[in-house]
């Protein structure tokens, strides 16, 4: 009992951290992008993004353990993903950084993890809002395909201009990251479609009704 207790009380700090984290880097990124542009965007968020983004390592770490019920397999795959692009792409190339896609990366992602961290959080201690869990199963369907996009524009940016300056593999390395896309997106977004159908799909109808028999 005291364990359970101790993983609950470390998940709802863990999570509620994280949603905080990520809310800062989407407000910083939207008020900025507003007021100044792009351009002026990673002067106010580049560091704490990279940073903020690297501790979600705790992520495989969770289901690697068990401390979640994670997907192993999705989970090393979109951290990872997330890992390359932040000191892969903009941490040697920061002149890359004033792009909107950029802008629209880190979007995406604050966005996301905002819904989800705090998702989880809540989760915790048993309250979830609906439109929280709607948003939950609901929002990827467009913040997904929005991020990918702006990671593999990122990459594409770096492939034909300044990559091969900093090795000549490294362009090489590009190209298979780029192709690892293609069945990569596919098998997260899938997952994600299936956890939507369990969620607030047919799925969950279906389970509602079996609660309301038994």
């Amino acid at each position: 009992m005291a364990g359970s207790a101790l993983r609950k009380g470390y998940l709802v700090l863990y999570n509620a951290a994280s949603a905080v984290a990520w809310a800062t880097i989407l407000g910083r990124v939207a008020s900025v992008y507003f007021a100044k542009g792009a351009p002026f965007v990673p002067l106010v968020v580049d560091d704490f993004a990279r940073v903020t983004q690297t501790f979600a390592v705790m992520e495989i770490f969770h289901a690697l353990t068990g401390i979640v019920p994670a997907p192993i397999f999705t989970t090393v795959m979109q951290v990872a993903s997330r890992l390359m692009l932040v000191w892969g792409i903009s941490y040697p190339f920061p002149h890359l950084n004033s792009s909107v896609w950029y802008t629209s990366m880190l979007t995406a992602w604050s966005t996301t993890e905002v819904i989800r961290y705090s998702y989880f959080a809540l989760k915790q201690v048993d309250f979830i809002p609906y439109w929280l869990h709607w948003l939950r199963y609901s929002a990827f369907l467009v913040l997904y395909p929005m991020g990918i996009s702006s990671e593999v524009a990122m990459i594409f940016k770096a492939l034909v201009g300044p990559a091969d300056q900093l090795a000549t593999w490294y362009p090489y390395a590009l190209v298979a990251v780029l192709l690892s896309y293609i069945p990569g997106s596919v098998v997260l977004y899938s997952h994600m479609l299936s956890q939507r159908r369990k969620q607030v799909g047919g799925g969950a109808i279906k389970e509602k009704k079996e609660k309301k028999r038994q």
